[in-house]
């Protein structure tokens, strides 16, 4: 058995690819991407990446609710309503 300092993560096995990690992917990158810019400039772009996603059936209603609920807390409450009406949006395509 090796000792605790002799553990690399190297030795960790792969984790297994889900669609969580492009939800949480998109959600980094926009957040870092409109870092200080206007609200609405954010949501277009929210807005035309799900759009794409959705009509090529890579996104889901449930992968749109995970982004909801992983970007929301990122925003203040107008910004959170705005994204609420996105998201309702994006389920109806």
């Amino acid at each position: 058995m090796k000792k605790f300092s002799d553990y690399s993560r190297q030795d960790e096995t792969p984790k297994a690819y889900t669609q969580e990690d492009d939800v949480a992917r998109l959600t980094e990158k926009i957040a870092k991407a409109y870092d200080g810019k206007p609200s609405i400039d954010m949501l277009r772009e929210i807005l035309k990446e799900a759009e794409d996603s959705k009509r090529k059936g890579t996104l889901t209603n449930e992968d749109i609710d995970d982004f909801y609920t992983q970007f929301s807390p990122l925003l203040d409450e107008s910004q959170q309503k705005m994204l609420k009406v996105v998201v309702d949006k994006l389920k109806r395509i």
